[in-house]
């Protein structure tokens, strides 16, 4: 009968295409995941790898492999939370990956309710761009992520993930207060007036890089982004000292120290989470997103769905 812990391996590594990658995500060395690969190819008794330069290559063998080995684990995974859903107790561990400004705004009291609420669950959050945590999630790398999307860019698509709405909030142009910087910050009453002053954006590749660029050519100009930074409490200082304009959502906008101009279409960014299908029904998952939606909705409640962001 052929070992589940290799088969899980050889599945592994249909995921995330090296050995090194494989051994870095299960805390095993190169070496030791080799080996077990090499021990599963025996055992099956027909070739699994084709070497092709410097990488392997899954044969058709080890396809099908890979394909029932993910109905075995989701099968071990749903009757996993079965066990616990008629324990009934909310306990163990979950790992939530979790993009900046849901760190921020929606984490912290969340976390706190949950410790409070259920004091036999451990909760590891991990800050992760929403791409990555969702192939992560879908890997078995974290049970649930909490994730973004801008209006018009969909998010990657991974099988297996049961996704529910969050909560959204609003996008606007943030500039710095009246007085606080030259003049010409003074005089932006839409998008397009801000043609010429210098911007603030994530990195490209980034899906709020994207959306805000598209933003600015549709009113007919292209952004001069001086700065870059994936930290968007760094894009809330850079505005409010009077050194650039942004396109901020409402999670991480400080009312208090900036101008906000509304944007034409009302544009919104959608909060969600996702989880695997086999572990949604899981106690501590439905509890984790529950307590999620409890502080959501307390957001919400706030005419801005703003947080204040402290110096």
């Amino acid at each position: 009968m052929l070992e589940m812990k290799r088969l899980r391996l050889l599945w592994e590594l249909s995921e995330r295409g090296t050995v090194v990658q494989v051994a870095e995500a299960l805390n095993y060395t190169p070496s030791a995941v080799s080996q077990q690969l090499a021990l599963l190819e025996r055992e099956v008794g027909t070739p699994l790898f084709r070497r092709v330069g410097r990488t392997l290559e899954l044969t058709a063998a080890a396809d099908a492999l890979v394909s029932e080995t993910a109905a075995l684990l989701a099968g071990l995974e749903r009757a996993e939370t079965a066990a616990h859903r008629v324990r009934g107790e909310v306990a163990g561990s979950i790992r939530i990956a979790v993009f900046q400004t849901a760190v921020l705004a929606i984490m912290p009291q969340a976390l706190r309710r949950l410790r409070t609420e259920y004091p036999s669950l451990r909760v590891e959050m991990v800050q992760h761009e929403p791409e990555t945590a969702l192939h992560e999630t879908s890997v078995r790398g974290f049970d649930l992520v909490v994730a973004e999307q801008y209006p018009g860019h969909a998010t990657a698509q991974f099988a297996g993930l049961d996704h529910a709405p969050l909560t959204f909030d609003t996008i606007q142009l943030a500039l710095p207060r009246v007085g606080a910087a030259d003049a010409d910050f003074d005089l932006v009453g839409r998008l397009e007036d801000a043609a010429l002053l210098p911007w603030v954006m994530e990195p490209r590749g980034a899906a709020s890089r994207h959306w805000a660029e598209q933003a600015c050519r549709t009113a007919g100009f292209e952004p001069d982004v001086r700065y870059e930074t994936a930290d968007l409490q760094a894009h809330v200082r850079l505005v409010e000292s009077g050194n650039a304009v942004a396109l901020l959502p409402g999670l991480v906008r400080a009312e208090t120290r900036l101008r906000m101009v509304e944007l034409p279409g009302d544009p919104h960014r959608s909060i969600f989470t996702a989880a695997r299908s086999s572990n949604s029904e899981s106690p501590a998952v439905l509890a984790v997103r529950e307590t999620l939606a409890i502080e959501a909705a307390s957001l919400a409640k706030s005419a801005e769905h703003a947080i204040t962001l402290q110096p």
